[in-house]
């Protein structure tokens, strides 16, 4: 397999704009078959509007290609369809909705026997929940509500999950958990994930390489090794703040 072929996500030029200017400013990425990538940046660096942009749900420019198919003119709906899952920051879940009912949300386009066996498998994952299909879903703890919003992008079987900032307002312990889940869940299903996250420390944990946005732009690339190392988080720190760019 060519390195081309490898890659199922390929961005390219992709600029995404809100009245005055560009959030998001001429982006390049590619993602590998069986890989996460962290997308990494402070608050209103572009990560989000990106990654809403690869979903479809952000009207942008440029060109994206999904396992060698030009996607740039498809819709949410047909990216969907295709295979890209999105699971928004703040979870998002309907709180009025059972859990069961909040899962099957996630699996619309599949057929009921599918639809069972992601089922089993996504609770298989999140045992936390299993036991509280019948529960609305407003009424589950943030941690596990966000176990339900992963569980819910899962049941679709998607062959590239677009993760908005999991660990957003969870506390360390539930952080630790929700990753460890997700890293079974790569491991065992060879998933590839898309992953936006403001802390490094937290996506060091899951990503084998990572992005660092600053101002709507990528300004570094790290690979696992230096994502893991002291210097390497200096470099994002620095990236972050603008005193250089990360080759």
């Amino acid at each position: 397999m060519t390195k081309a072929d490898s890659m199922l996500l390929r961005v390219q030029g992709l600029s995404v704009s809100y009245g005055g200017g560009p959030v998001v400013n001429q982006v390049a990425l590619d993602v590998e078959r069986g890989a996460v990538v962290a997308l990494l940046g402070a608050n209103g660096a572009g990560k989000s509007s990106t990654l809403r942009a690869i979903a479809g749900l952000e009207s942008s420019q440029g060109s994206l290609y999904f396992d060698g198919q030009d996607i740039s003119s498809t819709s949410y709906r047909e990216r969907f369809q295709l295979g890209i899952a999105y699971v928004p920051e703040g979870r998002a879940i309907v709180s009025d909705l059972t859990v069961a009912e909040n899962l099957t949300l996630g699996s619309y386009f599949v057929n009921r026997k599918v639809r069972a066996q992601r089922q089993t498998m996504v609770l298989d994952f999140f045992p936390e929940i299993a036991n509280r299909l019948k529960a609305p879903a407003g009424l589950l703890s943030g941690g596990e509500q966000q176990m339900l919003a992963i569980g819910r992008g899962l049941m679709s079987a998607p062959r590239l999950l677009l993760l908005d900032e999991p660990s957003l307002g969870l506390a360390p312990k539930l952080v630790a958990r929700v990753y460890e889940r997700l890293s079974v869940i790569q491991k065992e299903q060879n998933l590839t994930a898309l992953l936006v996250e403001q802390s490094f420390h937290v996506a060091a944990k899951l990503a084998a390489r990572a992005l660092v946005m600053r101002h709507g732009e990528i300004v570094g690339d790290l690979d696992k090794e230096t994502l893991n190392s002291r210097e390497g988080r200096q470099q994002a720190i620095d990236a972050y703040l603008g005193a250089q760019q990360v080759a």
